[in-house]
């Protein structure tokens, strides 16, 4: 169980992990402390015990530790009695996706909050139409995975006025926590992991580097996208005329279609570096490649890890690895969280999954 202090600043499950370790003091200091608590005891008239109130402990109210404004990183069995909880899907046909609702909703159900669930369908307009509903059904805090950041305000102000955590893309101005991945870390990361490869086995001659993307999402693509170029560049430094970033759009089927064009621009191409957002549109890259007998000519790495990309991982060797958010996991953070702004206790602004980097070598130890 993990318990967030009121006064701990709201930097990131790291980063309170630090602040909790760094009290620490000298033997000196100890010594001196227990020599003055002796002294203290010494000189205490006895007086003073005997007069204490000795209803003290018993008067004291059952509920002050319900009270108490420490938020627990953990689903608590009906801490969430009463409470009506909206969750706005980015669109559960992605495989990612759905796996983030599905825990979602255990963990609701686990917590015993009525969950309100809408899917927007990758569509910022549905989001907004979610949003809408959760007014009229009165939602007590919302859970937003709205994929289109640039309808987020209109969707903060078409819903209630309550907490907003935000799932994987920023949402502001409603957002009060963010939950989900350390973009730049996790995009750096798969950049970085198949610039090492192609460095190994190649000396980093690559034809081109093309990075798949999903722009609607705003800072997040930035980040993740950005993050997986910079980390490729720093180990193999290619000149920027070989780089393309490519607005895909997210899905399998984009990946297919706009990659046959990206392979169609690169005819001459033998050795093509793909850094992509998510697994599916990787999974449409190598679709479009394998068509047309290219198959063998791009080495890839996503970010999610999520099943549809695990016998890719496992049996592609040119699918060098994915950077893991664990998705099946995001509910048991993004529950506790609102429910903690709902009870008006001290949520962290940003609570991160963990990332890893997972391959061939390593996918039995993550996922057996």
């Amino acid at each position: 169980m993990t318990i967030w202090k009121s006064k701990v600043a709201a930097a990131g499950i790291i980063a309170c992990a630090l602040v909790l370790t760094a009290c620490s003091s000298s033997d000196d200091d100890a010594s001196s402390s227990e020599e003055t608590a002796t002294e203290t005891v010494e000189e205490a008239p006895e007086e003073t015990v005997e007069e204490a109130p000795e209803e003290t402990m018993e008067e004291a109210p059952e509920e002050t530790m319900e009270e108490s404004n420490e938020f627990v990183l953990e689903v608590v069995p009906g801490s969430g009695e009463g409470l009506k909880i909206g969750y706005i899907s980015l669109g559960d046909s992605v495989p990612f996706v759905k796996l983030v609702s599905d825990d979602i909703k255990a963990q609701a159900e686990i917590a015993g909050a009525e969950l309100l669930f809408c899917d927007s369908e990758l569509d910022g307009a549905k989001a907004l139409e979610c949003a809408r509903t959760f007014n009229t059904q009165g939602a007590d805090g919302i859970i937003n995975f709205n994929l289109d950041a640039a309808v987020s305000p209109q969707v903060c102000e078409a819903g209630p006025d309550v907490p907003t955590v935000a799932i994987d893309i920023h949402q502001e101005p409603c957002e009060v926590t963010f939950m989900g991945a350390d973009n730049l870390f996790a995009g750096t990361l798969a950049g970085t992991e198949l610039g090492n490869y192609m460095e190994e086995n190649f000396q980093c001659e690559v034809d081109a580097l093309v990075s798949l993307e999903s722009v609607s999402a705003g800072e997040v693509n930035e980040a993740r996208a950005g993050g997986a170029v910079d980390g490729f560049q720093s180990v193999c430094n290619l000149d920027e005329d070989k780089i393309q970033r490519v607005d895909v759009g997210g899905t399998i089927d984009l990946g297919r279609e706009k990659f046959a064009d990206v392979l169609t621009a690169l005819t001459g191409a033998e050795r093509i570096a793909v850094v992509s957002l998510n697994d599916d549109m990787l999974l449409g890259a190598f679709a479009a490649a394998e068509a047309v007998g290219r198959g063998d000519q791009i080495f890839g790495a996503a970010q999610g890890a999520d099943p549809s990309s695990w016998d890719a991982i496992q049996n592609n060797p040119n699918w060098i690895g994915d950077t893991a958010y664990f998705p099946e996991r995001y509910g048991t953070i993004a529950v506790p969280a609102i429910i903690g702004h709902i009870k008006g206790q001290d949520v962290p602004e940003n609570l991160y999954v963990p990332h890893e980097f997972i391959d061939a070598d390593n996918f039995a130890e993550y996922y057996g």
